[in-house]
């Protein structure tokens, strides 16, 4: 017999008899349970750990395409620079809409847990390349809308 229990996982239990010799001739049923065993217990948590890394590492690189994207023809626009960044601006936009279609969520779940990197890394981006240290209200903001990502992203669902 097979038996299914809670998490999907089953075992099986399979009757073997043995004869015992008393005065009066009996038969037991041993019944032998096969249950499985995690035999690596970190591997769950591991694997989840993976999962969590792949998703916000593809949640980055997808932010950077996007802000690339727009940052080379602002710098067109704004700043006087050369009309050809507009070729690698829309490469860039391009990756962008293929990296979002790579995400393991429903459509409209990637892109509300997406802007949580995206907030955190314009405000990186507002750092390191503008060379503008975002003041404490831009950290709490990307703390809470990193939080906001987690949440959606990571909660378990059923």
């Amino acid at each position: 017999m097979t038996v299914e229990y809670e998490g999907g996982s089953v075992f099986s239990i399979e009757p073997t008899t043995a004869a015992v010799t008393t005065a009066a001739a009996v038969t037991v049923v041993d019944v032998h349970v096969d249950v499985p065993v995690d035999r690596f217990p970190g591997r769950r948590a591991w694997r989840f750990g993976m999962f969590v890394a792949r998703t916000v590492g593809l949640f980055v690189a997808t932010a950077l395409a996007e802000i690339i994207g727009c940052y080379l023809p602002y710098l067109w626009l704004r700043r006087g620079q050369s009309p050809w960044l507009l070729v690698p601006a829309a490469l860039s936009l391009a990756a962008f809409g293929w990296m979002l279609t790579l995400h393991p969520f429903a459509a409209g779940r990637t892109y509300a847990a997406y802007g949580g990197i995206y907030v955190s890394v314009a405000l990186l981006w507002l750092w390191l390349v503008e060379g503008v240290f975002p003041d404490r209200w831009d950290l709490v903001g990307g703390a809470v809308t990193l939080a906001g990502m987690a949440i959606i992203a990571f909660a378990p669902r059923g």
